[in-house]
């Protein structure tokens, strides 16, 4: 039973009862970074690296490391043969000691298991393993095999957040973007699931941190305004975390709340519902920023506007602003009803602007012809000077060429027409003048005239509209009350009165007819009868 190790180069034959255990194998060659786990089958003494002889004990666990050859002896087993493990500063391995069970993470360095220690499989759920190999902000993908044995890793990105707990001692670890975060044995991330989509559905949203912001999120919020219009509001809030980057404390408050997204859009759309309710509809139409800003910011009493933000203590989040990016009516009677009043107000816009450029091109036209008719009159001043001074001159040539009582009658000719001329002149010059003063005084008239007939227009399409509306309404709601205070039981037993009251007669007279007059009216007695038995004859 006893066993034997030949090394060759050699030859035997073997002797009876002698077998080859394993055949023939190959003797150990170690590199520089190698190493063999041995353990002994039973006790034996031997010698280790330093040369010194060591008593080894059945179930003893010890290395050899290379570079050197080793041929095992019958003593011992060779458990597995061993590599250093190089690591980078950013790599590392989990380590598990076998005697106290303890496990520790190795990063950066060359490492060397130690006869006493084994590789660790972390354990890693499925879904944070797809978000370390995705982005913070992009769709989880196919799951890629990873080294179970290898240091989790996660990179936060810049002016992001993430939490780290230790199960072990019960502590959470606060890391700031950007930076690498690497987990401990005992660790695992804080997953957190945000609600997204539109409107907020709680789930949707996986992450492994959270962003600082400033950032938005959008939300859609059915509201009811007070006469009952229902409507479907699309709005954008932009937040961000009152967190200073490397304060620990406020960074662990920023996790206290698990899906911030749902319980601030849920928050503020429960107050935008009671703003909402409380205002009939053309208010809410003509002031819904105002009224979606006071609701969700709060009014400040001392100056009477709303505040500027809206403040979440538990977690830290700050809402800025409210964007209203569609207010769209979910009831089709509503819709219809605001398309209607959208048409007429811009057909009522169009139409004074038409009668506007109208108005303009007539007064410019009028201007126009003021002008013309100015010059004109301008034109034939110039031509009667200019007559003027041809009579002077032929006059003057008259005198020269006459003589005596010629000369004198000349002049005096010529002193007639410069005086009638010039009183022509003055004719023209003050029938222009009047008649521009009659042009300008007909110019205002009409342009006070066209503006008083497009106000008074526009006051009764306002008057007919508001009317029209008024009385729709009061119709509506006399017909509604009178319904409403007779009740459809009553309506129905006086519809049935009359009838069932004339059968009860007659069936208490024992007639199946009967005629009334008063003696005045003449009665045809030839229909009367074919019409008092029902027209049986024919």
């Amino acid at each position: 039973g006893q066993r034997e190790v030949r090394r060759g180069r050699t030859q035997f034959f073997l002797n009876p009862g002698e077998s080859l255990e394993d055949g023939i194998v190959d003797v150990y060659v170690l590199g520089a970074e190698e190493a063999l786990l041995l353990t002994a089958n039973e006790g034996f003494k031997d010698v280790d690296a330093d040369g010194k002889e060591v008593q080894r004990q059945p179930g003893d666990r010890w290395m050899i490391y290379g570079a050197r050859e080793f041929v095992p002896s019958v003593h011992l087993t060779v458990v597995e043969k061993r590599r250093s493990i190089a690591l980078d500063q950013n790599e590392g391995i989990y380590v598990r000691d076998t005697k106290t069970g303890t496990v520790r993470s190795v990063i950066g360095e060359t490492y060397m298991l130690a006869p006493n220690e084994e590789l660790w499989k972390k354990p890693v759920s499925q879904a944070v393993l797809e978000k370390l190999q995705a982005g913070p902000r992009e769709r989880s993908s196919a799951v890629v095999a990873r080294d179970p044995t290898r240091v989790v890793s996660y990179n936060v990105p810049h002016n992001c957040v993430c939490q780290v707990y230790d199960y072990k001692s019960r502590k959470p670890r606060i890391i700031f973007g950007p930076d690498m975060v690497k987990l401990g044995p005992e660790e695992e991330f804080t997953m957190l699931k945000l609600s997204g989509d539109r409107p907020k559905r709680a789930g949707v949203i996986s992450t492994l941190c959270l962003s600082l912001g400033p950032d938005f999120m959008t939300d859609i919020v059915q509201v009811e305004t007070s006469d009952h219009a229902r409507l479907s509001l699309q709005l954008s809030y932009n937040w961000f975390f009152d967190c200073k980057h490397g304060d620990v404390a406020a960074g662990t408050k920023v996790f206290n709340v698990s899906d911030f997204v749902g319980d601030a859009c849920s928050a503020m759309a429960s107050r935008i519902r009671g703003a909402v309710a409380g205002e009939p509809f053309d208010t809410f139409h003509k002031n819904s920023s105002a009224i979606i800003q006071a609701a969700v910011f709060g009014v400040n009493k001392e100056t009477g506007k709303p505040r500027d933000k809206l403040e979440f203590k538990n977690n830290l989040l700050v809402v800025t602003s409210v964007d209203i990016q569609s207010v769209e009516p979910v009831d089709s009677k509503t819709r219809e009803a605001l398309m209607k009043s959208v048409q007429l107000a811009i057909e009522i816009t169009t139409k004074s602007q038409e009668a506007a450029a109208r108005h303009d091109a007539e007064r410019r036209e009028q201007i126009a012809k003021g002008q013309l008719e100015r010059q004109i009159i301008d034109d034939k001043a110039k031509s009667e000077k200019e007559k003027m001074v041809l009579l002077g001159l032929q006059a003057e040539s008259a005198a020269i060429e006459s003589t005596g009582a010629s000369k004198a009658e000349a002049k005096a000719v010529a002193a007639a027409a410069e005086i009638e001329g010039q009183s022509q002149v003055n004719i023209a010059k003050l029938r222009a003048e009047a008649q521009r003063v009659a042009v300008e005084a007909e110019l205002r008239a009409e342009d006070i005239k066209k503006q008083a007939e497009l106000g008074f227009q526009e006051e009764m399409n306002k008057l007919e509209l508001e009317k029209a509306g008024q009385l729709a309404e009061i119709e509506t709601n006399k017909f509604k009350s009178s319904v409403e205070s007779i009740g459809r039981s009553t309506i129905a037993a006086m519809a049935r009165a009359g009838p069932e009251m004339q059968a009860k007669l007659l069936k208490g007279l024992g007639l199946q007819g009967y005629l009334m007059t008063d003696g005045t009216s003449p009665i045809n007695l030839m229909n009367a009868a074919s019409q008092l038995t029902g027209g049986a004859a024919l």
